[in-house]
């Protein structure tokens, strides 16, 4: 059974580090900063991700669920990457089940952070990784 993502000040206090190291351009290269807007609010809300790259394509993972920052990408369509002083806006396109298999795997392999939350091994079948495509949203960025 994967462990439930919750936010405390343990979660706050390491997205304040990461966020800041990722601001100045610091730690893991894959890591970035996913600034979109409140669907309700119109605020901007930022967070740490880590955008997956295979075959000149990119991806960002909710990788702890569907949260706030999937729901609000969802309805934006588009988020703000940023790292070390550079930012993007860029299109998301959500994938289908099929489609995320490859993405999750690659994901579960070099985020091993994450793994808690995923109810996948290493050993999975495909079927088992589509499966989790609905609590692990891949989003294709454009």
């Amino acid at each position: 059974m994967a462990k439930t993502y919750r936010v405390g000040f343990g979660t706050r206090l390491i997205n304040g580090v990461f966020g800041a190291m990722t601001r100045r351009g610091m730690g893991k290269s894959y890591r970035y900063i996913l600034t979109v807007r409140g669907r309700k609010s119109g605020r901007l809300f930022s967070t740490p991700v880590d955008v997956m790259s295979a075959g000149g394509e990119r991806w960002v993972v909710g990788a702890y669920g569907v949260s706030n920052w999937v729901r609000n990408a969802r309805a934006a369509g588009e988020i703000e990457l940023s790292r070390g002083g550079t930012s993007q806006t860029v299109r998301v396109i959500e994938l289908g089940p099929e489609e995320s298999v490859p993405v999750l795997r690659q994901y579960w392999r070099e985020v091993p952070v994450t793994r808690p939350y995923f109810d996948v091994t290493g050993d999975s079948t495909d079927e088992e990784f589509a499966a989790e495509s609905p609590r692990h949203p891949v989003f294709r960025l454009a």
